[in-house]
């Protein structure tokens, strides 16, 4: 059996039946997987992944091996492991996993020095947590890689700032900047999965709720257009004035969060950014108010902050704290402000991922074919593969569209032609 360590691996049965039922709804990867097994075009390549463990990530990582890779897997967030999936990807797909579901940040940070024994040539990341893990405290195995993927938002911020200084020791794809990742994962994807985190922990009634969303992009704005289906009144709070308006367009009342904060019932956040919900939002709030946020990291709500407020703290339900506040007023963190999407539910749904995860496992064989013509900065995903994925998606929905007649194309590459 591989390196590991997982809660249980007697829950692998579980664990495959789960990755299985996500198999259905993954059709893009199944297509890739199946020409990776074919041609191997990441043979002999050690990929250290740093996702979350999830049903999707486990196709990715049954994808990547197909290709020839030897996987190295830890969580990229101590509460987003599903642990029958990570026990499963060990006994099962004989794969090393070092993940368990709640483990503490020191557990999280072994678990990330385990992984990197493996001596990465590829680095895969959901926060960028290995890359700087590389660059300050395991520099001697930066000589072997040859390059990197980044899924998320808050990395992609973290790598392009590494890469402004001339930090940044390989070129990584800023995967989450694809089309067919950012419009459709971090949109659809947040926007159900938060919605359905935050019921899951309170099962409280959106409907007639006031929810504020912090920040409107892509992620948030997912956020915003389930709860007003849910039946929310929905505020929006941004610091950017494009977006704000944005979101007044799109029938949004917009305020500062410290005025969101008298009138919300529902808080989610999800910028990347530290302290957007700070003691001054929290002095203002009313009784009961229930705080969360869908953002990588748990930074985004200023917990300290919130505990030299209070007088008690109690865990009242599952990824539920109540603190009490000296004045008597009660504040609710759900999933100790980590990501409430897999915090307490499951995370994006397969459909969404099969797009991301497409785009991970095609970056990764770019890479390995174009590394040694690249530099040490951030690169987008070609236009090519987000469009290869793309159709593939509407492919496997099958749905077919029009394509451009010979008499067409020359028309939009003249200049010549203009009105008759």
């Amino acid at each position: 059996m591989a390196k590991h360590d997982v809660k249980d691996i007697s829950l692998a049965k579980k664990g495959a039946l789960r990755i299985e039922w996500a198999a259905q709804e993954m059709p893009v990867l199944k297509i890739i997987k199946d020409r990776f097994t074919r041609e191997k075009p990441l043979k002999g390549v050690n990929v250290v992944a740093c996702l979350h463990v999830t049903t999707e990530t486990a196709m990715l990582m049954e994808t990547l091996k197909a290709g020839g890779a030897q996987i190295s897997l830890c969580a990229s967030n101590p509460l987003s492991t599903q642990d029958d999936v990570a026990a499963s990807l060990v006994k099962n797909s004989g794969m090393s996993v070092f993940a368990i579901k709640g483990e503490d940040t020191k557990t999280y940070y072994r678990h990330m020095k385990d992984a990197l024994l493996v001596k990465p040539h590829i680095t895969m990341d959901d926060g960028a947590d290995v890359v700087s893990m590389l660059h300050t405290e395991a520099k001697d195995l930066l000589k072997d890689v040859i390059g990197g993927t980044e899924e998320t938002t808050t990395g992609v911020i973290r790598l392009k700032a590494m890469a402004a200084t001339g930090a940044l020791q390989y070129p990584i794809i800023a995967v989450n900047d694809a089309y067919t990742k950012h419009l459709f994962d971090n949109r659809y994807g947040t926007g159900q999965s938060t919605l359905d985190g935050v019921i899951r922990a309170t099962n409280r009634l959106i409907a007639g709720s006031t929810v504020v969303v912090a920040g409107y992009g892509w992620c948030s704005r997912g956020v915003a257009m389930r709860a007003k289906g849910h039946g929310a009144r929905v505020v929006v709070t941004e610091i950017d004035p494009l977006k704000a308006l944005e979101a007044t367009m799109d029938g949004f009342e917009l305020m500062p969060m410290v005025e969101a904060a008298k009138i919300g019932d529902i808080f989610i956040t999800a910028t990347g950014n530290i302290n957007v919900i700070s003691e001054k939002s929290f002095k203002v709030m009313k009784d009961g108010a229930i705080v969360s946020n869908t953002g990588h990291f748990n930074v985004e709500i200023d917990l300290q902050a919130l505990k030299k407020l209070s007088k008690a703290r109690r865990d009242i339900r599952d990824f539920v704290e109540e603190y009490t506040l000296k004045n008597g007023r009660r504040i609710y963190v759900l999933g100790e402000g980590r990501l409430i999407n897999l915090a307490a539910a499951e995370g994006h749904p397969s459909a969404v991922m099969d797009m991301s995860f497409a785009n991970q496992a095609l970056s990764a064989e770019y890479m390995v074919k174009n590394a040694k013509k690249l530099g040490k900065m951030v690169y987008g995903v070609p236009a090519r593969i987000d469009a290869e994925i793309a159709r593939l998606k509407l492919k496997a929905m099958g749905i077919k569209i029009d394509t451009l007649t010979p008499e067409q194309k020359k028309y939009l590459a003249s200049w010549e032609m203009g009105t008759e």
